[in-house]
Parts: structure tokens; sequence; C-alpha cells
């Protein structure tokens, strides 16, 4: 089983498993909801909208970042999280199936976030599920909050420019075939109007065909490059994105034959694109020869990968508010001036 078309719209009661599930109506209502909170995800306001729901937080493969994302955006709308994550120590590694575990654990929350290394496993999980269930990536399929918060971000950059997402260019680069964050993220943006994608991969990491299928077949325009700085060239955005090296063979890597930076200041001057807004789904890997965004690129003013993680919060606060129903009205009477001081001071 696995996400499609066939899904019914995301909301109230619902699982969303799949960027699918919105249209430009449903998807401009979440960000509404997501500006909403804000104050509260920047700890200007706390909330107790959620006061007495369980989320289950289950991750069956390492993850930092989206997990405690998806974990304090729940929290701070007043909910209470249980969580656990590597199940090789679990009744799963006994031999319970998906389908035991999801309807034992689901009768112990409201909500379930979940994510599994294997494509369809989620949608597996949900099928048996008596509560919502969130999909927080599963293996090369979707990750349907990161595609949220990327387009929430995208749009928020060219709007502080000036420009609107219909229209705009994005550039794709680095492995297009593992990194489902990019399937999602073009999909959703197919919702928007006059979108050229122009992707860049190295060889055997090159973009899902149904991927590309998907996006020509909506009107956007998808271009194949040869190198990163043509690209680059009149793009409005970048889109980076590490090797997904724990996904692929020996035999994958060496084809692939990824070395050095796959994005730095020297390649952006090349292509004049010095000044672009530069996205990563993250974590990177820094290191020299990582073939991902290099560090040095930290101080240029298009630099949005920090504001991508803290919006990350704000939209998954909106996913559970339309989850479990809650309205505009319901939340605004329950934020609060924060009692307490949460100003950095050095001294």
């Amino acid at each position: 089983m696995t996400a499609s078309d066939s899904l019914p719209p995301f909301g109230a009661g619902r699982h969303l498993l799949s960027v699918q599930q919105f249209d430009r109506t449903s998807l401009q209502k979440l960000f509404d909801l997501a500006d909403l909170v804000r104050p509260i995800a920047e700890r200007r306001a706390v909330c107790t909208v959620l006061d007495g729901a369980i989320l289950g937080s289950l991750f069956f493969e390492p993850s930092t970042r989206t997990r405690l994302s998806f974990e304090s955006a729940f929290l701070r709308l007043g909910g209470e999280v249980t969580t656990t994550t590597g199940f090789t120590f679990s009744s799963m590694a006994k031999g319970e199936s998906i389908a035991d575990t999801s309807r034992v654990v689901s009768g112990y929350s409201d909500v379930l976030v979940v994510r599994h290394p294997d494509e369809g496993s989620v949608a597996e999980f949900a099928a048996a599920s008596v509560v919502p269930v969130v999909n927080a990536g599963d293996g090369t399929g979707e990750h349907p909050s990161q595609a949220l918060l990327d387009f929430y971000t995208l749009e928020s950059e060219l709007h502080r420019r000036g420009k609107p997402v219909d229209g705009c260019t994005i550039a794709i680069v680095g492995d297009l075939k593992y990194g489902r964050t990019v399937h999602s993220l073009m999909k959703l943006l197919s919702l928007a109007d006059n979108i050229t994608f122009k992707m860049f991969s190295p060889p055997s990491l090159e973009l899902p065909v149904e991927v590309e299928k998907y996006a020509r077949e909506r009107g956007h325009r998808v271009i194949d490059c040869d190198a990163v700085p043509e690209a680059l060239v009149g793009a409005d955005v970048v889109y980076a994105t590490r090797v997904q090296r724990e996904r692929m063979t020996e035999e994958v890597l060496v084809t692939a034959n990824v070395s050095g930076n796959l994005l730095n200041k020297r390649l952006l001057a090349e292509a004049d694109a010095s000044d672009i807004i530069i996205m990563h789904p993250l974590p990177r890997d820094s290191r020299m020869d990582s073939f991902d965004l290099s560090s040095d690129v930290d101080d240029l003013p298009g630099l949005s990968i920090f504001r991508q993680t803290d919006n990350g919060v704000l939209i998954r606060m909106a996913i559970f508010l339309t989850t479990l129903g809650c309205s505009a009205d319901a939340v605004k009477a329950t934020i609060k001036q924060r009692p307490w001081d949460a100003t950095l001071r050095w001294n």
C-alpha cells in the first residue's frame, strides 16, 4: 500500500501520508495556521490547546532533527509525547507485524508520527491505526512535512524579495534518486503555476521518471543540466541535497563518482548566482569531498537553511492542529504571554 492520488484530502481525523492530499486552497489554510502559531514556535507565547493529548513518536530508522521538530511542535501546543527509536530491541524484532504494532501503539496515543526505512510501510502502519498517522519519511518514498516546510520557506523567502512562487525557477541539485525530500517537494510545488525545475545529479542518481512526469503533466518545465553552474543560471532558488549513501550499494556509489563540494561559493560565483536563495533539507555533510553544501556559503545573505528548520516546527504544529480538528479560534483562546524569559544573554 502506498500514498497516491486516491488518498482523501488532509483534514480533521485524517492521516498525512502524501503531499498529493493537498490542493492550493488546503495548502494555504495550513500555512495560515502556521502563521498563527509562529509566536508560539518562536517562544514569544505559550499555548495549551492540546492539553491532555498524547503524541506517539515512532522512528524505525535514526532521526534527530525531524523527530525533535515533531516532538517540539506537539509539546509547544501543550500536548505530551511518548517516544521510542530503534526497534531492534522491540516486539517487531521478535516477529510482530506492522499491523499488530500499529494497532497496539495507536491505542496509547491521539496521533502518531512514524518514520520507516521501507517505502509504503508508513501507509501500511496507518491502515491498522485507530488514530491519525503522520508520515515522517518512508524510505525513498515521500517526506510530506519536509515538503510542506520547504514550500512555506521558499514562498516566504521569495516574498521577502518581492517575488511570487508562481513562475519561479528552482535549481535542484544533488541526489535526486534517493532524496525523498526532492520527490515530495516537486509534487507539492506542482500545485503552483509555471514552475521551471533545473535538475543536476551525478550519474546513477537521476530523478525518478515518475516524479519528472508528475511535474510535466501539470504544466511545469523540467530541464536536465550537465553541471551545477548550468542549473544555477537564471534560478531564483537552489535546493541542494546530500548523497544518501546509506541507501546505496557500493556499485551505485562508484558509478556516481561523487567527490568535492556539490555547491560552494566558487560555483555560485561562476554562475553569477551569489545572491540566490539557498535551501537544504539538512543534515548536510560539511566535510571536504562529501559532495554536499559547503559551509563557505554560510555568510551569504540568501542562505535559508536555518530558517527552514525553524519553520519546520510551526508547520508541524499546523499539521497536528489540522488532523486533531483544532480551529484557529481554539488556538487563539489558549495563547498566553510566556511566563519566562527566553532571551539569550552572554553576560
